[in-house]
């Protein structure tokens, strides 16, 4: 959706560019498959995460996945947790830097997103990685 008053002007007034806005709706899916894709998303963010860790091996950072939780440990810069919850059909993040979220499903986007910001789970954590390892980041969230 392009919002008619997402245009940033120069000094002059001239329109150079437009902002586009998605918005995300939950889904309404099965309990088959939000485990589908819940279970894809998360072994998504796994291998991604591994790979990268695997280029600081010098860093004291380590992933792990077990039992529908992912837990990301990066030493001094905090511990991420990310969990699977079935009986709301949602992934819950809890991020040392911005705190707890809960994200909704948007299978016509394929994004978790949380719903008070509009946000997506994939542009958090590559946001927040980004600034811990000093680079862009960008996650394989299981699209």
């Amino acid at each position: 959706m392009v919002l008619p008053n997402a245009y940033r002007k120069d000094g002059v007034g001239n329109d150079y560019s437009k902002r586009t806005i998605t918005t995300y709706k939950q889904s309404d899916i099965t309990m088959q498959e939000y485990h589908r894709v819940s279970d894809k998303t998360m072994e998504a963010l796994l291998d991604t995460l591994e790979n990268l860790l695997d280029e600081y091996t010098e860093l004291p950072y380590e992933v792990d996945y077990s039992s529908g939780v992912l837990t990301l440990k990066l030493d001094d810069k905090g511990t991420y947790v990310i969990n699977k919850q079935p009986p709301n059909k949602q992934i819950w993040l809890s991020s040392p830097r911005s705190g707890p979220k809960r994200y909704d499903l948007d299978t016509t986007h394929n994004e978790w997103f949380y719903h008070r910001d509009n946000s997506t789970m994939r542009s958090l954590l590559e946001e927040e990685l980004s600034e811990v390892f000093g680079q862009p980041i960008e996650l394989n969230a299981g699209e």
